[in-house]
């Protein structure tokens, strides 16, 4: 090996911890870069059900009431004399109107009563015209001084009598022809046949349900308030209907009338809202809510309240900027319980989009990104 062999290899012995040392920063560094870019945060993935966009609304202050939808008017109709029912005319859905006869009872001892009256009515009309050409006659020869006073005053008497019995059999006649009158089973109110209790030649008792007949181009809703509540509510108010079964469509009704005093077991009053349904689009007996309008309305900026955060200091919204969340202050006025719905009177302008997932907290300025519901 020569002079020159050695001092080389010495040299690159002595150069190999001083290389080492150079590359050692550089690789640290180059970790560290990679350990920061594996640990960012991702963005979160935001739906469309966790998104809402801000939108105009009338609110005020309100009660909800709900209940069931039933006609104004509901009558029960029902035999008035025991027999067999005959001529059954109706069935349910029928269109009746008032008078009509829907049905008929036959009992004989009351249509014989009622005939056997009339007659007494014409037996007693013949004795009254004797009775009273007696005394017409009686009158003449009276006044000639071929009758005696006596019997005069007898004639006179005669036709007195005969008057008073025609006018007990006209009254007995009336009763008797009332209660084959009630032997007709008459439609009470314009409406329709909702229900039907019997069938034809079956044998009912006086007071039987037979038919019962309802109007329902008014129907009417019966709420339960609180005292509170109620004291707010007026004759009048304009009511805001929405049905079950008729989803995204609202009717517009009034307040009837308010109970007096509140149910001793529930401590709630009633209160009773109407709603007109001339073309009988709305099927009586269907669930309904009831929104009363206690007040005036504004127009207002509002968003869903599950939008709404609680700091420390004070209430906020997320707002979806872009890719980007941005904490924003705001200011809240009315809130609409029933649609979950509350105004933002500062701090929010209309089409702004908030994060509604109360449930994820996110920093201002954290990253999101928002898919589209299929």
């Amino acid at each position: 090996m020569t002079i020159t062999s050695l001092f080389a290899r010495r040299a690159v012995g002595t150069m190999r911890p001083l290389l080492l040392a150079a590359a050692l920063p550089v690789a640290m560094a180059a970790c560290r870069g990679k350990t920061a870019t594996d640990t960012a945060a991702p963005p979160v993935v935001l739906g469309a059900a966790d998104i809402a966009t801000a939108g105009t609304a009338d609110l005020g202050p309100s009660v909800v009431v709900s209940g069931v939808l039933d006609p104004s008017d509901v009558v029960r109709v029902r035999a008035q004399v025991a027999g067999n029912i005959r001529d059954l005319k109706v069935d349910r859905g029928t269109r009746v109107s008032r008078g009509q006869v829907m049905a008929r009872i036959e009992a004989q001892g009351v249509t014989s009563q009622a005939e056997g009256a009339k007659a007494n009515v014409a037996s007693a009309e013949a004795g009254l015209a004797v009775a009273l050409q007696r005394l017409e006659g009686g009158k003449k020869l009276f006044a000639a001084g071929a009758m005696s006073q006596i019997d005069f005053k007898s004639a006179q008497a005669g036709y007195d009598a005969a008057a008073a019995q025609l006018a007990a059999a006209r009254a007995v006649s009336a009763s008797a022809s009332e209660a084959a009158g009630r032997t007709n089973i008459k439609a009470p109110i314009d409406g329709w046949v909702s229900d039907r209790l019997v069938e034809e030649g079956e044998s009912v008792k006086s007071d039987d349900p037979v038919l019962t007949v309802v109007d329902p181009r008014t129907l009417e809703l019966k709420g339960q308030v609180g005292a509170v509540d109620a004291a707010h509510v007026r004759t009048g108010q304009v009511v805001a209907f929405t049905l079950d079964a008729m989803p995204g469509q609202e009717f517009k009704g009034t307040v009837a009338r308010v109970d007096p005093m509140a149910s001793a077991s529930t401590r709630q009053v009633g209160v009773f809202a109407r709603l007109t349904n001339p073309s009988g689009r709305i099927v009586a007996g269907q669930f309904a809510h009831g929104r009363i309008r206690t007040g005036a309305t504004v127009k207002a900026v509002v968003v869903p309240m599950t939008a709404l955060r609680t700091g420390d200091k004070e209430t906020y919204v997320l707002v979806v900027d872009g890719d980007v969340v941005r904490r924003r202050p705001v200011v809240t006025g009315v809130r609409d319980d029933e649609t979950g719905m509350i105004a933002v009177t500062s701090g929010l302008k209309v089409g702004e989009r908030v994060v509604m997932t109360a449930g994820v907290e996110m920093a201002d300025g954290a990253k999101v990104s928002t898919t589209k519901e299929k």
